[in-house]
């Protein structure tokens, strides 16, 4: 309180609050004052405690309480000796918690007799406090009022300085029991520096007195200050212009970037013949005509009209240059303008176009840059003759990475216009990077293109950050670069062009205007991970198409993100720092001339890709595709928990007596004939086919991509489409049977995963798969059998009919309710109009009976779950439902062994054999 009162904190604006719950009243009777201190620092504390107020306990003062005490006073003596606890100004009262302790007691014996009057147990410690709770009753201290939460409802006191007694006392009370504050009769609270009442929120100066001017003006020492820091500060602001002026001078006088000597804008030819470069006759800037260098690729591969970009090309001192127009009409030479061309000069790296100079001469304003002859990188993506494999594609990657990474290390800071037609292929296919910089000449060139397309065009390796404003600066961000980048890396994946989208036709105004709106999800081209070589790939992608640019590396963090990526295709050391293709180059070279090389290249490169996509389709077809990838990839498979799938399973009644009164062929044939149609049908719905054995046919939904409850809508829709292609499905050697397809679904949670490395299969496993194989054995022929959870599920939709069977045996389950699958409302396959709305008859539930017994007669495959169905119409149906899928289906085998608790089945790539 004493720094306080220093820091002029007991003005009257500020109050303290002391929490001092069980002091004794010797503490309020000059609570300032200290025996052992200064006069002074207890003036000082005297003044300063006028503003101080203490929280404590309320102490009760009923009569009551006095003879309690007294009587608490009375024993303690009595008992030990040396009891001196006892406060002299209040005579009989004792500490609170004396009260309280009694308080307590009595309340537990409320409770206890609450507990025996109920009956209850008294050493159930719980029922006993439950009853504490939410309770109230006059004890010795007052009302004792206990909350819900077991706490007692505290009442308190709040003391304040006496300024005429020097003496804390009580000004008023909370009770904790009704959260009533009541003032405390005949005394009020003295508010320090004589307020009647509170003091505000925030004082009125402020907390650091700002908002008060000063009483007094600086003082002289900060006027000499001020004066001697200003007159400092305007020496240096003179000196760096006048250093300034004269570096600029010095700049303009060296500068080499004015080019005056003859420039040839025509090609190297004339009437056929070489010129002689030491003859006089030249064109000088005489016009602009430029023909395609031979170099170019597109110029190889006789693709000359269908190059997106051309290059002006001329001569200069013995060399080819490109030549960049420049459209301003007049251009004024400044000292910002001499001083970046200055640093353009200056730049020097592998994957950078170097800059010669600029000519300023009318009509013949252009920028001079290195010529790079095979074109610009837009030009190679978009060519389809040209074939590049990953390792390519990663060093364009690596070669674009490396000149960024450069260019924002230099005054340039940015690029600004980053897109694959500003990365050019100089003649060993390393790619560099052209047109940044010099934005002075580049301001009027979107104002004088007539083209609208072409210049939304140009927009779509733009950051969504820029297009938002309006009127963007023409150098960029570095992190618009990064997004750039991005852009032209989905080039590079897919080559087909700036911002592609896969089923998707937008124009590049339609495209740029999503962008700037920015909705959620964010609108970005088409990047998939199987796209990709891997999946590191595509989400260094899209780290650098963030929304957020914070979010996006910077090209030196994706420098090591693609040099580990393009771990095939590093620069390797060969007279000096050489491209990824030196070392093909140099075999090349070394090779005879062979002029048909490059073709029978082309040729073997082709034929290798078109097996390797065969080899592709073969395993996904055996495996969901995204499976297949990772096993291409080496990569381990985990076993991955599924919580909602749906599984269909469906077999062909009579298939035994069918296969006996058959050639082994004809059995081929159908089920040939049979599994092709269900596999067409297949292929249109969200579902994955596991396994076919024999007559058994199993699908499921929901894996290994999750598609929430959408998986049950599914099979459902798939069961009806292939039960109504069973109706009008035809059997070759046999065409006036009806085949007779007896369908089961079920949903539930599965785990899935790959089994074994050589000839691997993806297995499902769980008391799904189990349900899912009953379900169909205890169904009819024609009809769709639907488990409960199934039917849940399909509820939600609100679409399907579905009729109840009734409770049906299971084993293994008991009772269970099913129902049968009749049709969708406004769907073409619906089982009413195939007239099987109404159960089989006793002849037909017989039949089936005797086919299901028949097929019991074949041994079952590894573990074997036998179950028994009573119908709703008496008959009996069991069923063996097999929990693997190996060829052997049919081998000799003894007595099949306990059912197990799951059943699983996989996807196998070995054959089937009947």
């Amino acid at each position: 309180m004493i720094q306080a009162h220093q820091l002029n904190f007991d003005n009257g604006e500020y109050v303290f609050f002391n929490i001092d719950l069980f002091s004794s009243q010797n503490a309020t009777a000059q609570a300032w004052h200290r025996p052992e201190d200064t006069d002074e620092r207890n003036a000082h504390a005297r003044a300063a405690y006028e503003s101080l107020m203490t929280v404590s306990l309320r102490k009760p003062t009923s009569n009551a309480y006095e003879e309690f005490s007294q009587e608490v006073r009375d024993k303690s003596a009595a008992i030990y000796t040396n009891f001196t606890a006892i406060d002299e100004e209040v005579g009989v009262i004792v500490n609170s918690f004396v009260g309280a302790f009694h308080d307590a007691i009595i309340l537990y014996a409320l409770a206890l007799n609450d507990t025996i009057e109920g009956g209850g147990d008294i050493t159930d410690g719980h029922s006993i406090t439950a009853r504490m709770w939410n309770r109230s009753f006059n004890g010795i201290t007052g009302t004792v009022s206990i909350d819900k939460n077991g706490d007692r409802n505290v009442d308190y006191s709040l003391l304040d300085l006496n300024t005429d007694t020097d003496r804390f006392e009580v000004v008023a009370d909370y009770f904790g029991n009704n959260k009533q504050y009541t003032p405390f009769k005949g005394r009020s609270i003295r508010w320090p520096g004589g307020r009647a009442r509170a003091p505000p929120d925030t004082p009125v100066c402020g907390f650091d007195n700002s908002k008060c001017p000063p009483e007094e003006p600086f003082p002289d020492y900060v006027i000499v200050i001020i004066v001697l820091g200003s007159t400092l500060l305007i020496v240096l602001i003179v000196t760096f212009f006048v250093y300034r002026e004269k570096g600029c001078k010095g700049v303009k006088e060296k500068t080499t970037w004015e080019e005056r000597d003859d420039i040839m804008f025509e090609g190297p030819t004339q009437n056929g013949k070489k010129m002689d470069k030491n003859k006089p006759h030249v064109s000088r800037k005489n016009s602009y005509h430029s023909d395609c260098s031979a170099d170019t690729i597109a110029v190889h591969l006789n693709d000359v009209g269908n190059r997106q970009l051309f290059t002006k090309t001329g001569y200069y001192k013995g060399a080819i240059l490109a030549i960049k127009p420049i459209t301003r009409t007049h251009i004024s030479i400044t000292k910002p303008l001499l001083v970046e061309i200055k640093k353009m000069k200056d730049l020097q790296n592998d994957h950078l176009v170097r800059f010669h100079g600029v000519c300023i001469d009318i009509p013949n304003q252009c920028i001079l840059t290195e010529y790079c002859p095979k074109g610009s990188l837009q030009d190679v993506l978009e060519n389809d003759q040209i074939k590049l494999d990953w390792m390519f594609r990663y060093s364009i990657m690596q070669d674009i990475v490396r000149g960024m990474t450069y260019l924002h290390s230099t005054d340039i800071k940015s690029h600004g216009h980053l897109k694959s037609s500003n990365c050019v292929v100089d003649s060993r296919f390393v790619v560099k990077i052209t047109d940044f910089g010099l934005h002075y000449f580049k301001e009027k060139e979107e104002e004088l293109v007539e083209d609208t397309y072409a210049i939304e065009r140009s927009k779509l390796w733009m950051a969504p950050e820029l297009l938002r404003m309006t009127n963007p600066c023409c150098c960029g961000t570095q992190k618009g670069d990064v997004y750039s980048f991005a852009i032209i890396c989905q080039e590079i994946v897919y080559r087909n062009g700036a911002f592609y989208l896969q089923n998707l036709d937008l124009s590049p105004k339609e495209i740029t205007d999503k962008l700037r709106k920015g909705s959620r999800p964010l609108f970005r081209p088409t990047l998939e991970e199987f796209d990709c070589p891997n999946d590191e790939l595509a989400r260094v992608v899209r780290r650098c198409w963030a929304e957020e640019p914070s979010e996006r590396p910077d090209f030196q963090a994706l420098r090591t993100m693609i040099k580990k990526l393009n771990k095939g295709g590093r620069r390797r050391e060969r007279k000096g720092r050489g491209d990824i293709l030196d070392n093909l180059l140099t075999r090349m070279e070394l090779l005879p001339p062979y002029p048909f090389l490059e073709a029978l290249v082309e040729e073997r490169t082709a034929d290798y890709l078109q097996e390797k996509k065969k080899a592709e389709e073969l395993l996904y077809n055996m495996l969901p595709k995204s499976i297949a990838l990772q096993l291409i990839r080496r990569e381990s498979i985990a076993a991955e928990w599924y919580d909602g799938v749906t599984i269909y399973f469906s077999d062909i009644c009579g298939f035994t007596a069918l296969s006996a009164a058959s050639t082994p062929m004809q059995v081929v044939d159908l089920l040939n004939d049979l599994y092709t149609v269900f596999d067409s049908i297949v292929e249109h719905f969200d579902v994955y086919k596991v396994e076919t054995i024999g007559d058994a046919y199993m699908v499921v939904s929901g894996l290994p991509a999750r598609n929430g409850n959408l998986h049950a809508r599914e099979i459902a829709r798939m069961s009806l489409a292939l039960l109504d292609n069973v109706f009008r499905f035809k059997i070759r050697h046999r065409p006036g049977d009806q085949l007779k397809l007896r369908i089961g679904i079920h949903s539930g949670p599965v785990c899935a995963g790959v089994v074994g490395l050589k000839m691997p299969r993806y297995c499902l496993f769980g008391d799904t798969v189990n349900t899912s194989s009953r379900m169909e054995s205890n169904g009819l022929p024609l009809r769709i059998h639907v488990s409960p959870c199934t039917h849940e599920i399909l509820q939600q939709f609100g679409t399907f009919h579905l009729e109840m069977r009734g409770p049906v045996e299971m084993k293994g389950k008991g009772v269970v309710t099913t129902y049968w699958l009749l049709g969708e409302e406004g769907s073409a396959y619906n089982i009413r109009q195939q007239g099987c709305n109404e159960p089989a008859s006793a002849a037909a539930a017989a039949a089936t009976t005797a086919e299901t017994s028949a097929n019991n007669a074949t041994p079952p495959t590894s573990s074997t779950t036998v179950a028994t169905v009573t119908s709703t119409d008496g008959a009996s149906s069991p069923k063996n439902t097999s929990a693997s899928s190996s060829p052997n289906a049919n081998a000799k085998r003894s007595p099949p062994p306990p059912p197990p608790p799951s059943t699983s089945l996989s996807s196998s790539s070995s054959p089937q054999h009947h």
